[in-house]
C-alpha cells in the first residue's frame, strides 16, 4: 500500500485534537488510510445498515460501545450522531479518540460548526498525487495519466478505467446526487456532466450551460454545488485583491480527477488525449489538481486562484504564499516558447512587488530558468515544489 502524502499531517492532527475528520470523494482512499494508521481502533462503517440504524436510533449506546474511541466511516450518513459525540469528547478529551471520514461537505461542515467547533481537525484527501503515483511507475506519460486518473483502486488493482468510471458514475456519483437534491431527470443530469467536462478550465457560465441542457440557471447552480460538495469538481476563483485593472469575477471549473472528465467526453486512451481539442485544458486540470493536492496534504489552505483581466491578459494559476504571489503558466506543449512568459510578465507589472519569480509548467524534458522564472515539467521533475523552487536563490541555471 502506498504511503499517502498526508500521513504526517493526519498523525499530528490526531495528536492535537480529540477528533479528526477526513473529507474527500468516494474511492479516494480515506478508509484505507485511517484504518492503516489507527489499526487498534474499532471500525464502524455507517454505510452498513445495522451500524447506521444503531447510530441513528441509539446514539448514546452506539458511542458507549467505543469507550476508547473509534474510526467512524461515512459519518455524513448519520450527522445527528455528532451532537452526541460532542458530549463524549467534552467529558473525556484525550487526543485522537475518534477518526471520522465523510464524502459530502455540507452535512459535515454544518455538523462541525454546530457540534465539533474547536474539537476536530479537518483534512481533505483527494485521489493520488503525482508523487504518490511514482510508487507505481517512476515516470508517467501525461496523456495516459489524464485518461487513467488517480483513484487508488485503478492503480492498486489494475482496473480498466472505462469500466471503473462507468461504475463510479452510476453507483457513487448519481447516488450521492440523488441523496442531496431531488433529481427528477437523470438523463438531463448526465448530459450536464458531459457538457461540464467539456468546459474544463473555462469560466463558469451558468446561463450557457442552462441553455445547452434545457434547465434553469438555478438548477445548474444547484447541480454544480452538489458536485463541489461531493468533491467531483472544484472551482478556481479569480484573483482580484488590490488590483486596479478590471478583472473577471467568474470562477473556472476543474475536475478533481481528470480520468473522470476524460471518460465523460469520450477520451479512452493516451493517443486520443494527445490530439483532442481538450488536450491543453486537461493538462492544465491535471497539474492544478496536483498542486491543490500538495497543499491539502500538508493541511494548508489552498489559496489558489487564476488571473484574467477584461483585456484578455491571463495567468493560469496564482498561488498565494502569505502576502506574496506566485504566477504559474501551464502549457501542454513539449517545446518551450518565449510566448509562455507573456502572461507572467504582464501580471508582474500589474501586481507589483508582491509577485515572486513564478513558474512555467510545460511538457518538455528540460529544466531551467527564464527571466527568473522556473521552467519545469512536474511529471518529469515531481520533486519540484513550486512554492519553494521559485525563490531567486533556488532557481536553476538560465537557458543558454
Amino acid at each position: 500500500m502506498v504511503k499517502r502524502d498526508c500521513t504526517s499531517e493526519l498523525r499530528q492532527a490526531a495528536a492535537e485534537y480529540p477528533v479528526v475528520t477526513v473529507l474527500g470523494p468516494r474511492q479516494s482512499g480515506k478508509t484505507t488510510l485511517v484504518r492503516s494508521l489507527f489499526p487498534d481502533k474499532p471500525y464502524r462503517s455507517l454505510e452498513e445498515p445495522d451500524w447506521r440504524a444503531l447510530a441513528f436510533h441509539d446514539p448514546r449506546g452506539f458511542l458507549a460501545d467505543c469507550p476508547q474511541g473509534a474510526v467512524l466511516d461515512e459519518i455524513q450518513r448519520v450527522p445527528e450522531l455528532l451532537s452526541y459525540l460532542q458530549g463524549v469528547v467534552d467529558a473525556k478529551r484525550p487526543h485522537g479518540r475518534f477518526i471520522l471520514t465523510g464524502s459530502h461537505q455540507p452535512e459535515l461542515h454544518r455538523a462541525v460548526s454546530q457540534s465539533l467547533a474547536g474539537r476536530t481537525a479537518l483534512l481533505t484527501l483527494l485521489p493520488f498525487s503525482l508523487g504518490e503515483l511514482r510508487h507505481y511507475r517512476p515516470s508517467w506519460d501525461p496523456f495516459e495519466l489524464m485518461v487513467m486518473g488517480a483513484f487508488p483502486r485503478l492503480h492498486e488493482e489494475g482496473l480498466k478505467p472505462e469500466r471503473f468510471f462507468n461504475g463510479y458514475i452510476q453507483t457513487c456519483l448519481e447516488r450521492d446526487v440523488r441523496s442531496l437534491i431531488n433529481l427528477k431527470d437523470l438523463r438531463r443530469f448526465q448530459q450536464f456532466l458531459v457538457l461540464l467536462a467539456g468546459r474544463v478550465g473555462q469560466l463558469l457560465n451558468y446561463t450557457s450551460l442552462a441553455n445547452d441542457v434545457g434547465v434553469s440557471s438555478t438548477t445548474i447552480k444547484d447541480w454544480i454545488s452538489v458536485l463541489v460538495a461531493s468533491f467531483v469538481v472544484f472551482e478556481l476563483p479569480p484573483y482580484h485583491e488590490n488590483l486596479t485593472k478590471r478583472v473577471v469575477k467568474s470562477p473556472k471549473i476543474y475536475f478533481t480527477d481528470t480520468g473522470l472528465a476524460a471518460h465523460l467526453v469520450g477520451i479512452r486512451n493516451a493517443e486520443q488525449a494527445a490530439r483532442d481539442p481538450l488536450r491543453g485544458s486537461l493538462y492544465e486540470n491535471l497539474l492544478i489538481a496536483d498542486l491543490l493536492k500538495r497543499r491539502l496534504n500538508q493541511g494548508r489552505t489552498p489559496d489558489l486562484f487564476f488571473y484574467r483581466d477584461t483585456n484578455g491578459n491571463e495567468v493560469d494559476l496564482i498561488v498565494r504564499e502569505g502576502r506574496s504571489l506566485i504566477p504559474i503558466e501551464i502549457k501542454s506543449g513539449a517545446t518551450f516558447n518565449d510566448e509562455f512568459y507573456k502572461g507572467i510578465a504582464r501580471f508582474r507589472v500589474t501586481a507589483g512587488d508582491r509577485v515572486l519569480p513564478g513558474a512555467i509548467l510545460y511538457n518538455g524534458t528540460q529544466r531551467f530558468s527564464f527571466h527568473d522564472t522556473l521552467v519545469t515539467n512536474l511529471l518529469r521533475f515531481p520533486g519540484d515544489d513550486v512554492s519553494a523552487m521559485t525563490s531567486p536563490k533556488a532557481l536553476p541555471a538560465p537557458r543558454n
